[in-house]
């Protein structure tokens, strides 16, 4: 092999691939924490994927390695897989193979071999985009026929469950479902869904997406925390989910709740809720422009109430809005990773450079800064 090539399934294994599949990473436009309490969102997949290469084995070992990733092949048993045996970036991928086999699919052996080029921890979920080429992999490879809205329960159940981390179900389904050049009108509920599109150039307007470098930490509880926190503002309401507050019926639920922070994180849910649907009625009405607003009301909901953004994500915002992007707002689930940008089409580059000189000022990390173009969701790849 070349020095300073990425290797190839054939460098890492010896053998040639069986199928070549890709997911991509996600954006999600507006409605953030909606989706554990059982709410609507809004996500579009990005240009960005993860892709597995596969090859079959004639035993029951699974042998994962990544192109991206520092050490070798993490090599495991299909027949010993249980939470917390494997860690690090293989528990997704494992934990994928353990969803499928315990509700009762059968898989054989496999090698995968990852490559990808979703930023990871930059909130766009590269975790997501490696649970779902996973499950696609294994559905093709043996023959399970697993459509979008099972691949993406599988993969979310490989991360609650084996993985340990309590996320609700958008990452999945934007990285399963989502359709190039659309937006993804989706209620996780039950999953029905609309593909609206979502053309901002032809309206004269860009989308960037500014990752702060900031890595988000999920994984520290505070995640954990807000998804308890929502359930006790549930139970406090007598309701299943938080999805069941009508929203004009708010200020009387948070009357009846005493504890200050479930009562702000009831209100983000509700009015998050609320916020998805005045995206798609102005979507559906060509006003384009209008959602800027929303985003900015959204990333102050989730700054003062829901509390999970950071300094950087604020900056992000205060300085486009300043630099006069139509809107802005943190996406994904906080504590670090991006935020995006509503821009006129010939703005944009004023609009970034202003946040540059910000970040600069500020003394913080150069951020990366890219249009968001929606694009396909998982699919298999010509070898």
């Amino acid at each position: 092999m070349t020095a300073g090539r990425t290797p190839t399934h054939q460098d890492v294994y010896g053998v040639a691939a069986d199928g070549r599949f890709a997911a991509p990473g996600r954006v999600n436009l507006i409605g953030e924490h909606t989706d554990y309490n059982e709410g609507f969102v809004m996500p579009f997949a990005l240009p960005h994927t993860t892709v597995a290469t596969v090859s079959r084995r004639a035993d029951r070992r699974l042998r994962l390695h990544s192109g991206d990733m520092t050490g070798g092949v993490v090599e495991t048993d299909l027949g010993t897989l249980a939470p917390g045996s494997v860690t690090g970036w293989a528990a997704y991928p494992a934990a994928v193979a353990w969803a499928l086999q315990s509700e009762g699919h059968e898989l054989g052996g496999a090698d995968i071999h990852f490559t990808s080029d979703v930023p990871v921890g930059a909130g766009l979920s590269s975790s997501a985009a490696l649970e779902v080429v996973t499950a696609l992999a294994f559905s093709d490879l043996n023959g399970l026929g697993l459509d979008a809205d099972a691949l993406a329960r599988l993969s979310q159940r490989a991360e609650n469950d084996f993985v340990g981390m309590p996320c609700g179900i958008l990452d999945q389904m934007a990285s399963a479902a989502c359709a190039s050049g659309h937006v993804l009108f989706l209620d996780t509920r039950d999953l029905s869904r609309r593909q609206v599109p979502f053309d901002m150039a032809a309206a004269g307007l860009r989308l960037l997406v500014v990752d702060t470098r900031v890595k988000h930490a999920h994984a520290d509880g505070a995640y954990a925390r807000r998804r308890a926190e929502c359930e006790a503002g549930a139970a406090a309401l007598g309701v299943p989910f938080l999805r069941d507050v009508p929203f004009d019926g708010l200020d009387a639920a948070l009357a009846r709740i005493t504890d200050d922070a479930v009562r702000r994180r009831v209100r983000h849910i509700v009015t998050e809720d609320r916020r998805v649907e005045r995206v798609i009625e102005h979507l559906d009405a060509g006003r384009h422009r209008a959602i800027g607003p929303l985003l900015t009301e959204g990333h102050a909901s989730l700054r003062d109430d829901f509390e999970v953004s950071c300094p950087e994500l604020d900056l992000v915002v205060a300085a486009a809005n300043a630099a006069g992007a139509l809107g802005a707002r943190m996406t994904g689930g906080g504590f670090g990773g991006s935020a995006i940008v509503l821009v006129e089409a010939d703005a944009a580059q004023a609009v970034e450079t202003a946040v540059r000189e910000a970040f600069a000022a500020a003394g913080h990390t150069a951020p990366r800064v890219f249009g968001a173009i929606p694009s396909a969701g998982a699919r298999r790849l010509p070898l």
